[in-house]
């Protein structure tokens, strides 16, 4: 069982309940998958990504040994960029889950450009806690 104090969860990003974060840098949202996540999921095999997913559906999946995880946009917009480096080097969701293994960047619509919708730190670290605990019941 993984140990949430391990995991790295930074403050300023927006995160869901399943597991995706978003950052705003110069009006777009970048998005990427938690360490959290990433160390359950253990070693990344495999990365698909769909440009052309708008409002809150999947836009993607990615696999590992131990599973598969479908990504879903966090919030309204539309994708202007995935990253490319994964299909060819996935463990960088593993290596840098918040810095090179961000998965795509998307143009806001106006009202997502707060993370008023989103979990802050303190939320997604309560919300994981209690998925930890559920699992060790």
């Amino acid at each position: 069982m993984h140990n949430i104090k391990r995991s790295l969860i930074i403050n300023g990003l927006g995160y869901t309940l399943s597991h995706e974060w978003l950052r705003v840098e110069d009006g777009l949202g970048i998005v990427g998958i938690t360490d959290f996540k990433q160390k359950i999921l253990g070693r990344m095999t495999f990365a698909e990504l769909d440009p052309n997913s708008r409002e809150r559906n999947a836009f993607g999946v990615v696999e590992s040994m131990k599973g598969a995880m479908e990504l879903y946009l966090p919030v309204r917009g539309q994708i202007i960029e995935v990253n490319k480096e994964l299909k060819q080097h996935p463990e960088l969701l593993n290596e840098d889950p918040y810095g090179e293994g961000w998965i795509i960047r998307m143009e806001l619509e106006a009202s997502e450009k707060s993370l008023s919708r989103l979990l802050s730190a303190d939320q997604y670290k309560a919300h994981v806690y209690k998925l930890r605990y559920k699992r060790a019941l």
